[in-house]
């Protein structure tokens, strides 16, 4: 069964001309506040743009989640693809800790910075949270299997199963490249 929520959109103006940048996932309706000198017709026009932005909120509601859907077959291909990726940050100190680690282990990984993406970073953030429920960076994934943030990919190398989960990796790398 599906739900649509209403959220308010507030407009504290005299002028409706410029309408604030609205959310392409949710649908709004409209309150106006009147600062004064608000005519019927600019009443009118603003109704027109509630409709307008209904529709297009539910028209792009479903090209988001096609969007997240190709997204979402992105990653998974990516990570299938190559030994290492990580998911990181550039300002991030456990990224930084985490690309340094695999340097020093003579692993070059596929480093995709969130933060340079523009406004397809936070939205590939939420498609790996969806995948690996993991929230945060860096996500790690090695061999095509998530193996989780900076913590998580310490102990594994404290442990020597890193270095055993790429030599496997490369192993199937290679099988891959012979095909």
């Amino acid at each position: 069964m599906a739900v649509t929520t209403f959220n308010t959109l507030r407009l504290v103006s005299s002028s409706l001309d410029s309408i604030p940048s609205i959310s392409f996932s949710t649908s709004y309706s409209l309150s106006l506040i009147s600062v004064g000198g608000i005519t019927c017709s600019d009443v009118k026009r603003c109704l027109k743009h509630t409709c307008s932005v209904r529709a297009m909120s539910s028209s792009s509601a479903a090209s988001s989640s096609s969007f997240g859907s190709r997204m979402e077959e992105s990653v998974k291909k990516t990570v299938t693809e190559n030994v290492v990726v990580v998911y990181s940050k550039t300002w991030c100190s456990y990224c930084i800790e985490v690309k340094t680690l695999f340097k020093r282990l003579g692993v070059q990984p596929l480093v995709i910075e969130l933060n340079e993406l523009g406004p397809q970073g936070p939205q590939l953030q939420k498609v790996l949270e969806r995948l690996t429920g993991q929230r945060t960076v860096p996500n790690v994934f090695v061999g095509g299997k998530h193996i989780g943030g900076c913590t998580d990919t310490v102990k594994l190398k404290r442990k020597g199963d890193l270095a055993l989960m790429l030599a496997e990796a490369n192993g199937k790398t290679d099988q891959i490249l012979r095909k």
